[in-house]
C-alpha cells in the first residue's frame, strides 16, 4: 500500500507539472496574439514593453491590440506625453509607425539639469523626422532668471511647446527628487514663463502631485492670471477622480486634460474605469488629449499605453469625438503658434520664405527648416 500511495503521488505530481506548463505556454500564445506580428524583430524589440489585458477583463470581448490598430491606425493618432528623448527613441519610431502612432510630443527628463541634454536629444529627433516628432523642452532652472532666457530662444529656435515642468511634487518617487521642481505653480519665474507661452502660443504640460489641494489651488491661480496661456495637466487621471477633473476643466477653459489612458487601464492602482471618464471626456469633447507617458509605471510598458489610447478610441464610439482624441484636439492647439522671427529669419536666408501673401505657423516653418537643413 506504501508502494502504490507514492506511485500515484508521483503520477499526480507530474500531472500538475504538465498542466502547469501548458497553462504558462497558452498564456505566453494569448499576449503573442495581442502584439504586432513582427513584434520583437530586430527594428521594433524593446524589453517591457509587450501588451496586456487589464486585469478581470473578460479577453474574448475585447478586441486584441491587432484589432484595434487595424481599425483606428489610419487616423494618425498622437501622443502628446512621451519622455522617450531620455533613452534610444530610434528603437521606437518603427513601433509608433506599425502602431499607427502618427506623430510623438518629445521630451526626456523633467525641471534637472540633464534635461538640457535630453532637450537636445528631442530636437535633433524633430529635425530628422519632422513629420512625426513634435519637440519640448524642460531643461532650465525655474528659479533663476536665466530660465527666461533659455525659455525665449527655446520657443523662438523652433520647440512648439515647454514640458515636462515639475510644477508640484511630494509623491512621485522620481519628480518629487529632481533639483529644479518648483513647490506649487506660481513659484519661482513660472509666473513669467507662463507669460512667455501666451506670448508664443505655446502649450505648457505641467507635473502636479498629488492632483489635488494647494497645488491645484495655485494651478487655478496661475490659470486665472494667464487665461491666454494654454495649461495641459500631466497624466491628469492618475490618482484622481472624473469628478474632480470636470470641475477644475468646466472652472478653466483654457485646462486642457492630458489623458494617460494606460493608467486607468492597466494600473492596478487605479480606483476607476475608462467608462467612469467617459462623460468628461463627452462634455469637454476640444480639451482632452491622449498620451502613453512612456508607458511610465505600467508593467509591460509603452506598447501597453499605446493599446489603452485605442481602447478609449473604441469605447467613445462616435467618429468625430475619435477623430478630435486621436489628433485634432492637439492639432488645433499646435497650430496656433505662428512661425518665430527667428524661424522666418532662417527661412530667407536659405530663399525658402512663405509664398505671398502667406503666412506660415510655426509648425509648417519648422518643417520647412527641418527639410532644408
Amino acid at each position: 500500500m506504501l508502494h502504490s500511495a507514492k506511485g500515484q503521488f508521483i503520477a499526480v505530481l507530474i500531472l500538475l507539472v504538465i498542466l502547469a506548463g501548458t497553462g504558462l505556454w497558452y498564456a505566453a500564445r494569448s499576449k503573442e496574439r495581442d502584439l504586432p506580428a513582427d513584434y520583437g524583430s530586430s527594428a521594433t524589440a524593446r524589453p517591457g514593453t509587450e501588451t496586456a489585458l487589464a486585469a478581470g477583463s473578460p479577453a474574448p470581448a475585447k478586441k486584441t491590440l491587432n484589432e484595434l490598430v487595424e481599425k483606428y491606425s489610419g487616423l494618425g493618432l498622437t501622443d502628446v506625453h512621451n519622455h522617450d528623448a531620455s533613452g534610444p527613441y530610434e528603437s521606437m519610431t518603427g513601433v509608433w509607425q506599425q502602431l499607427g502612432v502618427k506623430r510623438v510630443v518629445l521630451f526626456g527628463d523633467v525641471s534637472e539639469p540633464s534635461a538640457i541634454q535630453t532637450d537636445a536629444v528631442a530636437w535633433e529627433a524633430y529635425q530628422t523626422h519632422p513629420e512625426q516628432i513634435i519637440p519640448f523642452f524642460s531643461g532650465f532652472d525655474l528659479h533663476s532668471p536665466s530660465s527666461l532666457d533659455t525659455v525665449r530662444a527655446n520657443l523662438e529656435k523652433g520647440f512648439m511647446g515647454l514640458g515636462e515642468i515639475a510644477a508640484a511634487s511630494t509623491h512621485s518617487p522620481v519628480v518629487s527628487r529632481v533639483l529644479w521642481k518648483a513647490d506649487h505653480p506660481m513659484d519661482g519665474y513660472l509666473p513669467q514663463i507662463y507669460a512667455l507661452c501666451a506670448e508664443y502660443k505655446a502649450p505648457i504640460l505641467l507635473h502636479i502631485d498629488p492632483p489635488s489641494g494647494w497645488p491645484v489651488e495655485k494651478l487655478e491661480e496661475a490659470m486665472l492670471a494667464y487665461p491666454e496661456t494654454a495649461f495641459i495637466f500631466g497624466h491628469i487621471n492618475a490618482y484622481n477622480s472624473p469628478q474632480a477633473i470636470e470641475a477644475l476643466m468646466e472652472k478653466h477653459p483654457n485646462l486642457y486634460a492630458d489623458f494617460f489612458a494606460g493608467f486607468t487601464v492597466f494600473n492596478p492602482e487605479s480606483s476607476n474605469k475608462l467608462e467612469d471618464f467617459l462623460p468628461l471626456i463627452r462634455r469637454f469633447p476640444d480639451r482632452v488629449l491622449l498620451s502613453t507617458d512612456s508607458g511610465y509605471g505600467l508593467s509591460n510598458g509603452e506598447i501597453a499605453a499605446i493599446e489603452a489610447m485605442y481602447r478609449v478610441l473604441e469605447l467613445v464610439e462616435d467618429p468625430a469625438l475619435v477623430k478630435k482624441l486621436a489628433h485634432d484636439n492637439f492639432d488645433t492647439l499646435i497650430s496656433r503658434a505662428p512661425a518665430t522671427r527667428t524661424q522666418l529669419e532662417e527661412l530667407n536666408s536659405k530663399g525658402i520664405g512663405p509664398a505671398a501673401g502667406k503666412t506660415l505657423t510655426k509648425l509648417e516653418a519648422g518643417k520647412l527648416l527641418a527639410d532644408n537643413k
